[in-house]
């Protein structure tokens, strides 16, 4: 029975999710390639004004347009994109392109 007991809690914490330290320090992970210039982590900039947009981290390339703007239809994966409705000057899209 003993026996059993040590077993069944041996099954129960070989299922429990492994708890790996977080890393600290090292490279960045790298971005997916459709990610390059990392505008999955300025989505929270949809919806809000463009006046709130932060000023870019040095070394990074943002294009910030109107919905109406004249823009180069350039595609360079390391620029992120943001635009803005023209009247109401909500951020309508954040993308890399």
């Amino acid at each position: 029975m003993k026996h059993l007991l040590i077993a069944a809690i041996f099954v129960a914490g070989a299922c429990a999710p492994a708890s790996h330290p977080p890393q600290i320090g090292g490279p960045d992970p790298v971005p997916p390639e459709n990610d390059r210039c990392r505008a999955s982590i300025h989505q929270d900039l949809v919806g809000r004004q463009h006046s709130e947009i932060p000023v870019a981290p040095a070394g990074a390339l943002w294009r910030i347009s109107c919905s109406s703007c004249a823009v180069t239809m350039d595609y360079n994966p390391q620029r992120m994109n943001i635009v803005y409705d023209d009247r109401s000057g909500v951020i309508q899209s954040v993308s890399c392109g």
